[in-house]
This record gives structure tokens, sequence and C-alpha cells, in this order.
């Protein structure tokens, strides 16, 4: 039939002009998008990539639809591939922004490519010509995505001021404020870090990372029950991420701690009799302060290791490992998780006594 209406226009209908099918082939790709949202908003994920796909055939360059289809792939998990779509969606129109969104943010949840994420988000804040014009909410945006970039390379401080920077753009975000509650807690600025946490919870009462990190300074401000109310509440919205506390009593505790000391190689525990493995809640404020530590730390070893003890003058009793009940606890899920993390933990601070390096130790399965 086509070829007919090809050779004899005079029959059917008039040939489309470049305009008039370019026209068409727009209308659809955006009547594709429309259908693939409803279908990702309903759940049928497999029809939704269709319609994209069927976009995609209308308008190969669709930055949209690009974009679409790497948020269903990050959803399934396929990270490579998510962020693929998402290089075609920036490199289709680089003033897309959601794209752009989205590629800081798998950079930094996902790939752990921090230093990237860095450079993206300052290109997105130096307003270049060629990248989307950003208002407010959506610098805010990006501050906030370079903030838990810069939190993630240890930069607490550069951390806080830049989410700070992002409220004080943006205006008051539950999220953005959590955060800041988050980085303070873990500068060991409990009550300020309280403070913060609690707006965010008043503003986002469903909010399980706001929930757990505000439990986590109540209960360094000895607020035990106040902190227990909020670690059920941010486990029974979000129980994978968020479990509750593993605990056992502190005997029990004793005795992990005496196995795991025990199932070391006879040859290392020989070199080990002399260190004393202490067992306190969490870290003190001091501690935190003299070892520039996370108050969630799992343990510690204080002293100078054996391989610079010939060279290194210290008193003997000033070697120990220091392991943290409530940090262990927080951190499993059963008994069993937390009696295989005191092993491992044991292990890992012993590993620094004998000379070990981090690299070394998770070499070894012990980071």
């Amino acid at each position: 039939m086509s070829a007919i209406l090809g050779t004899n226009p005079g029959r059917g209908f008039p040939p489309l002009l470049s305009g008039d099918r370019e026209m068409k082939e727009k209308d659809r790709y955006w009547d594709c998008l429309d259908q693939a949202m409803e279908a990702s908003h309903g759940g049928r994920t497999e029809e939704a990539l269709a319609w994209l796909e069927e976009a995609l055939l209308a308008q190969p360059d669709g930055a949209e639809a690009h974009n679409g289809r790497g948020e269903i792939l990050w959803d399934e998990g396929k990270i490579d591939e998510a962020f693929h779509e998402f290089e075609r969606s920036v490199c289709a129109d680089p003033k897309f922004i959601t794209a752009h969104l989205n590629r800081v943010e798998l950079l930094v949840e996902n790939l752990d490519e921090y230093e990237q994420a860095i450079a993206f988000c300052d290109e997105l804040l130096a307003g270049t010509p060629q990248l989307p014009r950003l208002d407010r909410g959506t610098e805010a945006e990006v501050h906030y995505l370079k903030a838990k970039a810069v939190f993630y390379l240890d930069d607490l401080g550069g951390a806080l001021f830049l989410v700070r920077r992002g409220l004080k753009t943006g205006g008051e975000v539950a999220v953005y404020r959590a955060f800041e509650g988050q980085i303070l807690f873990e500068l060991g600025r409990f009550e300020e870090a309280r403070r913060a946490l609690d707006v965010a919870v008043l503003n986002d009462p469903d909010s399980g990372h706001a929930l757990y990190h505000f439990a986590l300074v109540l209960e360094r401000l000895d607020q035990p029950e106040e902190a227990l109310r909020a670690f059920t509440k941010a486990n029974a919205l979000d129980p994978d991420h968020y479990p509750l506390p593993a605990e056992i009593d502190e005997a029990a505790f004793r005795q992990a701690v005496a196995e795991a000391l025990d199932n070391l190689p006879r040859s290392i525990r020989e070199y080990v009799a002399d260190v004393p493995v202490l067992i306190d809640d969490y870290p003190s404020e001091d501690l935190l302060a003299q070892e520039n530590i996370s108050p969630q730390i799992l343990g510690l070893y204080l002293g100078v290791p054996r391989t610079q003890s010939e060279v290194t003058a210290q008193p003997s009793h000033l070697t120990q490992v220091v392991l943290f009940k409530k940090n262990l606890e927080k951190l499993c899920r059963d008994r069993d998780d937390l009696i295989e993390q005191i092993q491992v933990t044991v292990r890992h601070e012993i590993g620094h006594h004998l000379g070990l390096s981090e690299e070394d130790l998770e070499r070894l399965g012990l980071a």
C-alpha cells in the first residue's frame, strides 16, 4: 500500500511534509512518555520500559526517555546501565537538569565516585551557558548532593558548610536538615545535632533516616527510653536499613570477646597476651575529640604497634583495645550476627597492634 501511495499521490492520503512528519514524531514521543509514566507509577516496569523504547524509536535522542530508562534501571539495581542512560540524556540535552541530578546522585550513592560527583556539581554551580540555569530549589539540591560527596570523603566541616548553604538557598527541607543533624552527630556535637534532627522529624515524621539519627543522638544524651522509641519507629518504617539493636547482656558480650581472643592463631596469641581488651558502651566525648573518630566506631586500638615499639617509647599500660558494645549491637540484626562481628572487630584491632594497615586488614577480610 505504501508503494502505491508513493507512486500515485492522487489516491489515498497526501504525502507528509518533513515538518509534518517531525511534528507527528514529537507527538508520538510525548504520548509514549505519558504511557511510560502511567505504567511506571502503576508498578508495571516492563510495560514502562517498552513505552520508553517506543519513545526512543520516535525520537532517538530523547533526553526524557533516556532519563526515564535510567531511573527504572537504577531501581532494578542495574547501576552501570542506569548511569549510561543518564549520560546519554545529558548529552542529548545538556540543559535537562533532572538527568544531571540523577547522574550525580548515582555517582555518590552507588558508584562511590565522589570526586567526579563534586566536579559535576561545581560545573552546575558555575553557571556555564550550555548547562541548565539553576533556580533556588535546584541550586540547593546541588549543594546537598555535593555535601554528601564531601561527607563520604571525610570532610565533615565542608559537608556541614554545604548542607547549610543548601538550607539557606532552598529554605527548610527536611532531608537537608536531617543530614545536617547526621553530620553534627558525627562531629560529636550532640546538642546541636538534636536541635537539627528535632526539626527534621517534626517536618517529616515518616523519615526513617531522621528518626534513626535522632535516636542515636538521644542515646548519647542519656535518654534511653526516648532513643528506643525513635529506633523502633525507624525500624517500623524501614526494617532493612534500620534494624533494632541486637542486645545481649554484658556477661555474654565478655564471653564472646574471650572466645574471639581464644580463636586467634597460637602464634598471634603469644604477641597479644598482654594487651587488655576493654568494653565501653560507646566512645566518650573526650576520646572522640582526641582520636578524631566517629561516634559509631566499633572498636579502637590505642597504643604503638609492635612494629614500632622498639623505636617509640610508650608505657605498656597505655596499649589496649576498646570495643564499643552499643555500637556493635546496633550494627547487627541478631545474636549470631553480633557474635561474628565481635570476632571480626577483635581481629581487626589486634591486627593494628601487629602493625597491619587498613589496606592489609581489608585484603585479609578484617576491614
